[in-house]
């Protein structure tokens, strides 16, 4: 079967999209991946109205990628913290490899927002695609063989 015999309705690709692939889905964890918790912290750094925000943080708890950890100040209610649930901190690589592909052919002339450096020896972090069998790492989609995996089905005609 090849690819364009392939039904992509179950492809992980578009089953990821579907949970984060929103402008705002994936700016709320770029905050989050920097520190950000509370609602109205998220809302006045990302400048996006309450019900777009409320919607997309109820995605994501209910996606598993975000937990809603209650929190309560003195004299207020009940409010929330929006944590990174192991699934969520999965994701990293893929706001790193935006934030690259950004730096490179999108970003601000001046350089970059976000200066991101391994704490121990302070060089620059990259992502890069590695083989597991020889630990080969900067492979190129030229490198590579893509082949329907078991979850490929043909496409209805």
């Amino acid at each position: 079967m090849k690819w364009l015999e392939t039904d992509t309705e179950n492809c992980s690709v578009r089953r990821t999209l579907d949970l984060v692939g929103e402008k705002w889905s994936l700016l709320i964890l770029r905050d989050a991946f920097n520190g950000v918790r509370r609602y109205d912290e998220f809302r006045r750094h990302l400048g996006l109205s309450e019900a777009v925000l409320a919607d997309r943080l109820r995605k994501l708890v209910a996606a598993g990628v975000l937990r809603a950890e209650p929190y309560r100040e003195p004299g207020t209610r009940t409010r929330y913290e929006y944590r990174l649930t192991p699934k969520g901190v999965d994701l990293w690589p893929v706001l790193l490899a935006l934030k690259q592909w950004g730096d490179t052919y999108a970003g601000d002339p001046e350089g970059a927002v976000l200066d991101i450096r391994h704490t121990d020896c302070g060089a620059p972090v990259r992502v890069v695609v590695q083989c597991e069998g020889e630990e080969r790492a900067g492979l190129a989609p030229r490198d590579v063989t893509v082949r329907p995996g078991p979850g490929a089905r043909p496409l209805a005609g």
